[in-house]
């Protein structure tokens, strides 16, 4: 490959890196509307039963943003990293001293968590079918009255089929009362998205104000624990292949082990810790903070114990 071809390649390779966050993005907000429409097309059939349309549409609204809240807390590496081992040590959720910091790494968490649920809410309030026959089976006297005020007075008794085109009411009464529940439906789904991109807008202002570094060094904090994560997951596939290979060689050649340096616990639950980057210590993440420690324990680990699946613990 000649060199200005290598030269484009890395460009288009750095923005597409950069860009990554937002190429994400995109491709979420690409399956959530491919999701919704295979939803509506393939599996959803509302019943138009006044005593099934609410519970039939709502489970179809809500259950999905359900699911996707679930998966996106499950896969926090944040969640988990400051969750886990919390039950025996409480303190562990929140050190004393970092009530900011532990509060903001939630609402990290959560926020993180809700980008895909507000997507799949705000689809399907804009295409409207799932709305539509929720609201179709509501009997309550102010939602009705909206609907079927100058109506005929079959309208209470045949809202709940309009969503099929099932209903005894006039042809253009029925695409009248579609058209008001869609509207609805998508005024519901653009009040979402302005909501949300105020609240993002807001938040991202107050985060940046009340910050006690410069941008650009937050920027290049962000850069710095992102390139630590990668080197991170390197280094530790590094040293679980050597200790991997040490044990398997000392079991099969039938020999003590060679000594072989690791990080204790007690290193391993410190670096695990929150960490809110500060203007009063020039360091960048736990770990940084853990090795320019002078007073920090070197005895490496010797027989790291872990708790097996029934509850013994093996050396």
């Amino acid at each position: 490959m000649s060199v200005p071809a290598m030269d484009s390649f890395k460009t288009i390779l750095k923005f597409l890196t950069n860009q990554k966050s937002t190429i994400g993005y995109s491709f979420m907000a690409i399956l959530t509307i491919g999701s919704e429409r295979i939803f509506s097309m393939v599996s959803f059939q509302c019943p138009c039963n006044p005593g099934q349309n609410f519970a039939y549409g709502l489970t179809f609204l809500l259950g999905p943003a359900v699911v996707l809240l679930a998966i996106g807390l499950f896969v926090s590496t944040r969640l988990w990293r400051l969750y886990t081992g919390c039950c025996l040590n409480p303190i562990k959720l929140c050190p004393r001293g970092n009530f900011m910091g532990c509060l903001s790494v939630f609402v990290k968490v959560l926020t993180g968590a809700c980008i895909a649920p507000i997507m799949w809410l705000t689809v399907a309030l804009l295409n409207g079918t799932f709305y539509e026959c929720a609201v179709s089976g509501l009997d309550e006297n102010m939602v009705v009255n909206i609907f079927c005020q100058n109506k005929t007075p079959t309208c209470r008794e045949e809202l709940p089929r309009v969503p099929c085109s099932k209903s005894q009411l006039p042809p253009n009464e029925n695409m009248e009362l579609l058209l008001m529940l869609r509207a609805q439906s998508q005024i519901l789904g653009w009040s979402i998205i302005i909501i949300s991109a105020i609240v993002a807008l807001i938040g991202t202002c107050f985060k940046n104000c009340r910050s006690q570094v410069s941008y650009i060094q937050l920027t290049f904090h962000k850069i710095y624990m992102e390139k630590e994560r990668e080197k991170f997951e390197t280094f530790a596939e590094n040293y679980a292949t050597k200790l991997a290979e040490r044990n398997l060689e000392a079991f099969f050649d039938n020999k003590c082990p060679e000594p072989f340096n690791f990080p204790n616990h007690k290193a391993w639950e410190e670096i695990s810790a929150v960490y809110t980057f500060k203007k009063s210590e020039q360091y960048y993440s736990t770990l940084q903070r853990y090795v320019e420690r002078t007073d920090r324990d070197f005895n490496p680990e010797k027989r790291p114990v872990l708790e097996g699946e029934d509850g013994i613990e093996m050396a």
